[in-house]
């Protein structure tokens, strides 16, 4: 387990501007490279760290963020928790989203949180007209 540092923390605080999100009030912690995590227990990293001593932890806290080339990317997860303010897209089409259909949106291209009457989807990048979808399989519904 690898804790995101102070410094690093600050930086994807900076980069969550483009959300409106202001707080990253959890432990944040790195799983591989590009993701992040967030624990809001009441545990710290030296309990952690102790933790990991005589147990192999392999996943702790929720899915937040993914780094991208274009900026920063919410999960699903993430979008529910950090409830961002700016970058949001607002759609009817739940049930396709939730199947993991892309969607046709007017706007500018670039990584939007996606919204359907206040209920936070996760996040998709708008390209060329086309809304696509990040809603990991497992995550996705299976209705007919």
């Amino acid at each position: 387990m690898k804790f995101v540092r102070n410094s690093e923390k600050k930086k994807l605080l900076k980069d969550m501007e483009m959300y409106g999100i202001k707080k990253l009030p959890y432990l944040l912690l790195e799983a591989g490279k590009e993701k992040v995590r967030g624990f809001s227990g009441t545990m710290n990293k030296e309990e952690f760290a102790e933790l990991e001593e005589i147990a192999r932890v392999e996943i702790v806290g929720l899915y937040l963020i993914r780094k991208e080339k274009g900026g920063l990317r919410l999960g699903l997860d993430g979008s529910m928790m950090l409830k961002p303010s700016r970058n949001v897209i607002e759609i009817d089409a739940i049930n396709e989203w939730m199947k993991g259909h892309d969607l046709e949106v007017k706007g500018n291209n670039g990584l939007y949180a996606v919204k359907h009457r206040g209920d936070f989807l996760g996040c998709g990048a708008l390209k060329d007209g086309k809304l696509i979808n990040y809603i990991p399989k497992e995550r996705r519904i299976r209705l007919n």
